[in-house]
């Protein structure tokens, strides 16, 4: 049986004829791209509105720019079956900043030691003594604050861990608001399966904080994978998460980690979807492991050639209308859509959490 996510109308149909997306190939990683003001974010939140009201499958969303943070809200005049379905779903936001809501929090001492050396910028060759001294560190599941791990670095008997030591107070990232310590994490809401669970990472004050918030949800659903609980990973923004050269420990991390999800997460059921706005802004092999393809306003040459390239499914004379789609047009090819087709995306059902500022007028 084929669920068909309807998504707007075929633009060459001479009836507008319905365009559906089909449920059961979001089991394959998704590539969506757009240049800035394509319509990209709207019309992903399109799509994924209607995998939350005609699938199980839970969605989590590494938000960047708290895009999809208003996703619980509906529109005024949303159909009452959309209204009754929406109170039925369990969607779950994690703030970043802001008033209100769920804190998005990690735990330092959960993270494994790797992405703990990152998050304190240690590299394993540059930094060689004080990362194998990390690696050795066990961690107390009883350590509830930095200073009683600053503390157990000092009372150790290893003069490099002292300089671990002077690195966290320098650094000062064990200060970071992210860190839940005792508390409540976001691995413990994702692991609880909610409908939507929206990781709005907009607002940390540094983008290591980002990067560790995402590394620590990632490399937790990494370590699980054997449960094999279907999951669909939104990146949007994908190129501040996994960009085509990472450079400090924590995005060489986290770009090494999504790109293992690339290539071996599918069999687990951890499956893709990014969102960028150009090709060569995220890390080719995430990119090439993509087998669905929307593709909305582009005008560069150069990425157009690539994604012809990359995504041969997709027929060259569709990609080169690219730079004359309207705003919410989009080409969607790939095992998700029944034949390569140029979309018109219809409305969204609920709030956009970071639309455009517009331009006051007297």
């Amino acid at each position: 049986m084929t669920t068909e996510l309807p998504v707007g109308t075929l633009v060459d149909s001479s009836d507008a004829a319905t365009a559906s997306l089909l449920a059961e190939r979001f089991n394959r990683h998704t590539f969506w791209c757009g240049q800035s003001g394509s319509g990209k974010t709207y019309a992903l939140g399109v799509a994924l509105e209607q995998l939350i009201l005609r699938t199980r499958l839970p969605i989590v969303i590494f938000d960047p720019n708290t895009d999809f943070a208003r996703i619980g809200e509906l529109r005024d005049g949303a159909p009452e079956a959309v209204v009754a379905a929406w109170a039925e779903r369990d969607i779950r936001v994690l703030r970043s900043s802001g008033e209100g809501g769920d804190r998005l929090h990690v735990r330092y001492v959960d993270m494994n030691r790797k992405a703990r050396a990152a998050a304190l910028r240690i590299d394993p060759l540059l930094d060689r003594a004080e990362y194998n001294a990390l690696m050795r560190w066990e961690v107390s599941p009883a350590t509830t604050t930095a200073a009683e791990l600053v503390a157990g670095f000092r009372a150790a008997d290893d003069p490099t861990l002292l300089d671990v030591a002077m690195r966290v107070e320098n650094l000062g990232v064990l200060d970071w608001p992210l860190w839940a310590w005792g508390g409540v994490a976001a691995t413990d809401v994702v692991d609880e399966r909610a409908d939507v669970t929206v990781l709005d990472l907009g607002g940390f004050s540094s983008a290591e904080e980002l990067r560790a918030a995402a590394l620590a949800v990632l490399d937790h659903l990494w370590e699980n994978r054997e449960q094999r609980v279907p999951r669909l990973l939104v990146i949007d923004e994908a190129h501040n998460l996994c960009p085509p050269d990472p450079e400090t420990p924590l995005e060489i991390a986290l770009t090494e980690r999504i790109v293992q999800i690339a290539a071996e997460g599918r069999k687990y059921g951890l499956w893709l979807l990014f969102s960028t706005q150009r090709p060569s802004k995220v890390h080719v092999n995430a990119l090439t492991q993509c087998d669905n393809l929307t593709l909305m306003r582009m005008n560069s040459p150069r990425d157009l050639a690539e994604l012809a390239e990359v995504f041969g499914f997709a027929p060259t004379s569709l990609i080169e209308r690219a730079p004359g789609f309207a705003k919410g047009q989009a080409l969607m090819a790939g095992g998700f859509i029944e034949q390569p087709s140029i979309v018109q995306l219809g409305a969204r059902l609920t709030r956009e959490g970071g639309s455009d500022v517009a331009v006051p007028v007297r």
